[in-house]
């Protein structure tokens, strides 16, 4: 395919532009003069569930990521009505697009799990000690009243 079908995720992940479908609605807030005549909103509608080319791994934290933004019939639905102009739009929408499976693309780090070190477990049973030493000593000299 060539450059202009395909959106580049990263090296690895390009999306078929010919998968992405675009509607086009009248913009809510300041438009001026064409704010009633021009529908300039752009709805992005993406069907990940049958992207060939988006690895499994990728579809799971994506799906996971974007819960609310996928409908019942698994489309992704991004829209965006930043600008007054519709191309200006579908490239935001694009960067969205764009931006949500980079961030699903990359792989967690996995926790290491870590000991307390000896050092922070004896400090702490050492203040423990000074602290109701202090308490007893303050105990013993009202008892002897």
């Amino acid at each position: 395919m060539t450059e202009e079908k395909l959106l580049r995720i990263n090296p690895r992940i390009s999306i078929p532009r010919n998968e992405i479908q675009f509607t086009f609605v009248r913009s809510s807030g300041p438009g001026g003069q064409n704010v009633n005549k021009v529908a300039s909103k752009a709805v992005l509608r993406w069907s990940a569930k049958d992207c060939a080319a988006l690895p499994q791994s990728v579809l799971a934290r994506l799906l996971v990521k974007c819960g609310r933004q996928i409908n019942d019939r698994g489309e992704l639905v991004l829209s965006s009505q930043r600008y007054r102009d519709q191309s200006r739009n579908v490239a935001d929408c694009l960067d969205k697009l764009r931006q949500l499976v980079a961030e699903a693309a990359v792989v967690p780090k996995q926790r290491k799990r870590t000991r307390i070190p000896k050092s922070s477990k004896e400090a702490r049973l050492k203040q423990k000690r000074v602290t109701g030493e202090k308490k007893q000593h303050r105990r013993s000299e009202h008892g002897d009243d």
